[in-house]
């Protein structure tokens, strides 16, 4: 007894000085200026909108649903996040002493049977924090991967919804263009009228069969990329190709207003940006177990058995202290490799701030462009339909050809198609900027992260 006591003494004594420290984010990480030239910051942010209240269209609702129950990305997160659980099950096991029962059983004199039931156990006394370090390592690999399915989510909810609206907008841009053949298909006919009439000739019809051929083409292209679209959208949904129900572009209407919120706000939003400090702290605890590994180990083993015939009783306790000779290079090597793994890991923490930043930036510089065309395209249309109008009024006094009015057709049909482009083009960039945000985690699917210290913003950020 007098051994085990002096055993848990210099236990006792080394683990007070222990090696092992607690992590705390770097003093240098700073978001300053992380949205660049956006002058001012809100204090609230679209991105604490829900993906149901920022999404109002129905069938969009319904498809982000169904893609987030059946994706194959979610799901294998899913297994990412009960393989981290059980993991972490397994290291705090690595505190509780293990125990190994061997009986054996035998023949003794005469009628007699000899038989013996050894117990035997083994701990390690965790002096240098090994144990503790691998704990919070799988703590902090459990939060990466719960980090790594709302990251999922995120991408999937925007590429749903950026998918939809790219039907919507194929969608707009082939009845635009079906119009304007079934129209240019009357222009041939008008065409081959007047050249019968002796009012043009052979090679203004070719040229207007030619442009009637082009935009005949241009049909074809767009349901390609409708079955393209709608295929993409199958494989994000988890389901065959099919042809989804889905409603009209001139229905979508973002009412919110761009509110991004201060720069420091992405480090509790964005699951990326969280992961990325959370490699950070999984690389500072490898540090510390390989720094631990540099010095000696304690191991407290200890054996009972009850033998029978006689019937007695054996205890015996060792303890063990190891310390690394032969292998002491190989350590310190491994030692250098995870600060050095730490270092890397952040400089891709700060790396992934900054694309967050650029990410915020461009997106709201996306939005604003597709704004400020809108007025500048329904001007350039007006002018247009005025210009179509009136060279046909032309035509009629002899004023102007006939290629004149299909030249204004041809620059019309033009514009409107580009109008559509514009406006998902909106449409687009407030996806973006509510992605880019962290917008669309359920935080009710796992416990809120941001209320970890290591994901407080500091007052300096503020």
């Amino acid at each position: 007894m007098k051994k085990i006591l002096l055993i848990l003494g210099i236990a006792t004594i080394l683990t007070s000085c222990s090696i092992y420290k607690k992590y705390s984010r770097p003093e240098d990480i700073s978001t300053d200026k992380l949205y660049g030239n956006i002058e001012k910051a809100d204090t609230t942010t679209m991105a604490d909108i829900s993906w149901r209240e920022f999404f109002t269209d129905k069938y969009l609702q319904g498809y982000i649903e169904q893609g987030l129950k059946n994706n194959i990305d979610m799901q294998l997160a899913a297994e990412r996040v009960s393989q981290s659980e059980l993991a972490l099950q397994s290291a705090k096991l690595a505190f509780i002493p293990s125990f190994s029962f061997e009986p054996q059983i035998g023949a003794g004199m005469g009628s007699s049977f000899a038989y013996t039931l050894p117990v035997k156990a083994s701990w390690e006394i965790d002096i240098l924090a090994r144990n503790i370090n691998a704990k919070r390592k799988a703590e902090a690999t459990l939060e990466y991967n719960r980090l790594y399915r709302r990251s999922v989510q995120t991408a999937l909810i925007s590429a749903i919804a950026n998918n939809y609206y790219t039907l919507l907008m194929l969608d707009a841009q082939m009845r635009i263009s079906r119009a304007t053949s079934a129209s240019w298909k009357d222009n041939v006919r008008t065409m081959k009228a007047m050249k019968e009439a002796g009012m043009t000739n052979e090679a203004s019809v070719s040229r207007t069969e030619a442009n009637s051929c082009s935009i005949d083409a241009s049909l074809h292209d767009l349901e390609y990329s409708l079955v393209k679209a709608q295929n993409s959208f199958a494989l994000l949904l988890g389901v065959t190709p099919q042809d989804f129900p889905r409603g009209e572009l001139n229905g979508v209407d973002f009412k919110q207003e761009l509110f991004v919120g201060v720069p420091a706000q992405l480090l509790s939003r964005r699951p990326d940006v969280q992961q990325a400090e959370y490699n950070l702290r999984i690389a500072f605890h490898n540090t510390n177990i390989a720094h631990a590994k540099l010095y000696p180990s304690l191991t407290i083993t200890g054996e009972g058995a009850f033998e029978g015939n006689p019937a007695t009783w054996a205890l015996s306790f060792v303890g063990k202290l190891v310390q690394p000779i032969f292998n002491a290079g190989a350590n310190r090597a491994n030692y250098k490799i995870a600060q050095s793994q730490q270092k890397e890991a952040l400089l891709e923490f700060e790396h992934k701030l900054l694309e967050a930043g650029n990410e915020v930036n461009t997106a709201l510089a996306q939005c604003h462009s597709a704004r400020n065309k809108t007025n500048l395209r329904i001007r350039q249309i007006e002018t247009l339909e005025s210009s179509v109008y009136s060279t046909r009024q032309l035509m009629s006094h002899s004023e102007a050809t006939y290629l004149e009015v299909l030249t204004a057709q041809q620059s019309l049909l033009s514009a409107r198609l580009q109008q559509v482009s514009d406006r998902f083009e909106g449409i687009q960039g407030v996806i973006n900027l509510y992605r880019a945000l962290g917008g669309g985690v359920d935080t009710s699917v796992e416990p809120a992260i941001e209320k970890n210290p290591i994901f407080k913003c500091s007052k300096k950020n503020k």
